[in-house]
């Protein structure tokens, strides 16, 4: 095939691959999405994206960049076929310039390996997502994700300064500067970080860091059910106290995590905040009695980690969530819909409310948790594969939650990104600007080859 011998030139035979059992290993993500590659490429450098990319416009078809396949809504997924480029060859960490606060990666770099190399030097990247051990920078920043300690951080976002991105005809473009701030032109930097791939394809990123805070704690707060602990949260943050992290479990949460790990120390009630104060010894002291206060009304229990063992314990515990809902049923599967929506603080109590009555409904596992200090909540269900009348269900529920989230104000997605399976809800979400952003797609990707078939574009 002639494509084919085209790409082996640009990045040698052995970075490329048209074998159907390496092709499948490329079809699918956690989301059920699927859609299966004509070519998976590996590239080293830079320049061989942006030649496969030009080999691409001429050829006219798809090019879909893809990291880990640790996503969840089939945004790394080619539906419409095509190039997937593999980017975990590109895993550099270029420069650490902590002078200039930033560090300089490529965007195959995996999110732990990040932190790693900044630690020696007590600087971190905020942006904490639960996949830290398999997530690359790319990927994140395609999403837009951020994680556990977004509350006081922020998301990605708000830590990228310049990134190096190849444009759908194959140019190499710089969207920003090394400055920590600039009001110089478009900010196509924030306009990339989010697209999904749709309008670029990053390949290098200037990424602002933060010192490592003196002190941290977590305190961990027990409720009888979910609505109290979201009453709870409002509260916390209306006082004017911003936790670095805070991070709701549902009673089958808990139970789940119980099951999965016994040596994990958790409470068997309705709901536990877990919320973290970070920053210097006494003040962190000073919040944390802040927020045992906050709660105390509302609260069953409230513990304060006694040390940094602890703490980690019951951090360890929040990250083994996700794979933990298999344990409550063995006949049942994780599935990942309507699981990353995002609400106003204040319908936090409501939202969770809603999703314990569609769980009653419908009489189907939902394990609510997540970083509820932002409003996004995750909720994980779990559901029998191979019954027809359960997947329904779990669709239906999907539906529901995803349609109360926007009636609030809220999102279908929070961090995870909307790929394929919630680009259905975009109209609904966005109904005055969605067609904005199939302008700007237009404009960049006139031929359409960059990731179709993703964010309803």
């Amino acid at each position: 095939m002639m494509l084919a011998k085209e790409l082996e030139e640009i990045l040698g035979k052995e970075n490329v691959s048209t074998r159907m059992s390496e092709l499948y290993c490329y079809s699918f993500d956690a989301s059920g999405v699927e859609g299966l590659p004509d070519f998976v490429v590996r590239p080293a450098t830079t320049e061989q994206v942006a030649d496969v990319v030009k080999l691409a416009d001429m050829s006219n078809i798809p090019v879909v960049a893809r990291g880990a396949g640790s996503g969840l809504c089939g945004g790394a997924v080619p539906v419409e076929g095509g190039i997937v480029l593999d980017m975990c060859s590109m895993d550099r960490v270029l420069d650490i310039d902590i002078d200039n606060l930033q560090i300089t990666v490529e965007s195959g770099v995996v999110h732990e390996k990040l932190n790693k190399a900044l630690e020696p030097y007590g600087f971190f990247f905020p942006p904490d997502p639960g996949s830290t051990a398999m997530c690359t920078i790319g990927g994140l920043m395609a999403n837009n994700g951020s994680g556990m300690r977004c509350v006081k951080y922020g998301t990605t976002r708000n830590y990228v300064l310049d990134l190096e991105v190849v444009m759908a005809d194959g140019r190499i473009v710089h969207t920003g500067s090394k400055t920590l701030k600039t009001a110089s032109g478009y900010d196509l930097t924030d306009l990339m970080v989010g697209s999904e791939g749709t309008l670029g394809i990053i390949t290098k990123a200037v990424l602002k860091v933060h010192p490592l805070p003196h002190s941290r704690s977590v305190i961990l707060s027990s409720f009888d059910n979910t609505t109290l602990a979201g009453k709870a949260v409002v509260k916390v943050l209306s006082s004017g106290i911003i936790p670095s992290a805070c991070e709701i479990l549902d009673s089958t949460a808990i139970k789940a995590v119980r099951r999965f790990d016994p040596s994990v120390e958790l409470p068997d009630v309705g709901a536990i905040l877990m919320i973290e104060v970070d920053g210097m010894e006494n003040a962190v002291r000073e919040e944390a009695a802040l927020v045992g206060k906050a709660c105390e009304e509302l609260a069953s229990a409230i513990k304060v980690a006694e040390s940094g063992t602890e703490s980690e314990n019951l951090w360890k515990a929040r990250r083994l969530v996700g794979a933990a809902i298999s344990k409550i049923d063995v006949k049942r599967t994780r599935i990942y819909v309507g699981e990353d929506i995002g609400v106003p603080i204040k319908e936090l109590p409501g939202m969770l409310e809603y999703v314990r009555s569609l769980s009653e409904e419908f009489d189907i596992h939902i394990m609510t948790y997540g970083h509820i200090g932002d409003g996004n909540l995750h909720t994980g269900m779990a559901i029998d594969m191979l019954s027809e009348e359960e997947l329904e269900s779990a669709h239906a529920v999907a539906d529901r939650i995803y349609r109360r989230a926007i009636s609030v104000g809220g999102t279908v997605s929070a961090e995870h990104g909307v790929g394929r399976a919630r680009a259905m809800y975009m109209e609904l979400e966005h109904p005055t600007s969605l067609e904005v952003m199939r302008q700007i797609k237009r404009a960049l990707d006139p031929k359409g080859i960059l990731n179709p078939g993703k964010m309803g574009l």
